[in-house]
């Protein structure tokens, strides 16, 4: 575990990583923030090829036949090639000779993108396989501390976290607006990136078996700020408020920023937008999927508060199926509204319509 986390600071900040495969080894970059591939040409010995995932490639005019999560350009990258791919600021044409090659991705360059995907970096990596000529000299550098490397089976599940080991930090009374008697603790992950908070309301001796229970995904810019673009931070208050309704319960505010991709993807989803896309369209742009949020920790959070049974406040029906899959039973299900708006109507839309979420009563005035 420790490998995988230095090897995400090393990553987020701009150093390379090395991903060894069966004993072939892999030299990999963030994309994000490369201006030229020269350096790690250099060292690796050879022409680095540039992974990205199949909904970028679908974005950029390609359509992906299988279900791999990630393909290898498996041509030469210049650096004026690179312009544009990190930001999604512009799209390549289709015709684009990057797309000339296009192979599976094996172990150790999907293992290069989800590292990339749990730094909250673009999902892009430039990769190159160590050549023999340049092996003695990566083998020194991993020697004297200038490299690290990490397995590539590591490096590939490092997404869904380490299951079971949440760590319980802190914790303290913190009286709320809609609900005086909460207590917030505070829970965090292995590798210390991501900080979750449990809200609980009210005394739990008190709560019958199915607790009353909301799922979160923090937003920075709905919650504090309140945003118009989302009915986030009215969410948020309308849960802590019908939890206190119902006679306490949990409030699980989750650092999943953007439904998983960070607050730096999701403003440049933002400008995307802006131009016309909706919000799937839009991450699938960057690269990302329709929801890169994972909820095992939720589940292990309820396993350290001892609840087993809930009441789901929710308009999402994969919290449902992800408690259940992680033994949590969802007795019922109660929907959770904001205001529909000028400013958020066309993503409601979206996550009805595309995200699956059951929005049907507020979006047709019945609420």
């Amino acid at each position: 575990m420790y490998q995988i986390e230095r090897a995400i600071f090393d990553i987020r900040r701009g150093l390379p990583v090395v991903i060894n495969a069966d004993g072939q080894r892999l030299l990999v970059q963030a994309l994000e923030g490369s201006e030229s591939v020269e350096m790690l040409a250099q060292t690796a010995g050879a022409r680095p090829s540039l992974i990205l995932t199949r909904h970028r490639l679908a974005a950029m005019g390609t359509m992906i036949k299988d279900d791999a999560a990630s393909l290898p350009l498996a041509t030469r990258i210049s650096t004026s090639e690179l312009h544009g791919l990190a930001t999604a600021e512009s799209l390549p044409p289709p015709a684009n000779k990057l797309l000339s090659d296009l192979q599976p991705a094996g172990l150790a360059e999907l293992g290069a993108v989800t590292l990339m995907r749990r730094a909250l970096l673009i999902p892009a990596a430039l990769c190159a396989f160590v050549s023999d000529k340049a092996l003695a000299g990566i083998e020194q550098q991993l020697a004297e501390g200038r490299l690290l490397e990490v397995d590539a089976k590591d490096a590939e599940q490092c997404l869904a976290g380490a299951q079971g080991m949440l760590k319980r930090v802190s914790e303290a009374h913190i009286p709320l607006e809609d609900a005086a008697d909460s207590r917030f603790v505070l829970f965090r992950e292995p590798d210390g990136l991501r900080e979750h908070v449990a809200v609980v309301i009210g005394q739990q001796e008190s709560w019958d078996s199915a607790v009353p229970l909301r799922m979160h995904s923090a937003c920075l810019t709905g919650d504090l700020f309140g945003s118009l673009r989302c009915d986030c931070g009215e969410q948020l208050r309308n849960a802590v408020a019908d939890i206190q309704s119902m006679g306490g319960g949990v409030l699980l505010y989750l650092a999943q920023e953007g439904r998983g991709i960070g607050l730096a993807n999701k403003l440049r989803a933002y400008t995307l937008q802006d131009g016309g896309l909706d919000t799937v369209d839009a991450d699938q742009v960057l690269g990302f999927g329709d929801d890169e949020r994972q909820y095992a920790v939720a589940v292990d959070m309820l396993n350290a508060l001892k609840i087993d049974q809930v009441q789901l406040l929710t308009n999402n029906p994969l919290k449902m199926e992800a408690l259940r899959q992680g033994g949590i039973e969802v007795v019922s299900r109660q929907a959770l509204y904001g205001s529909v708006t000028d400013q958020n109507q066309r993503y409601l839309n979206a996550k009805a319509t595309r995200g699956g979420h059951l929005l049907e009563d507020v979006l047709s005035g019945q609420r």
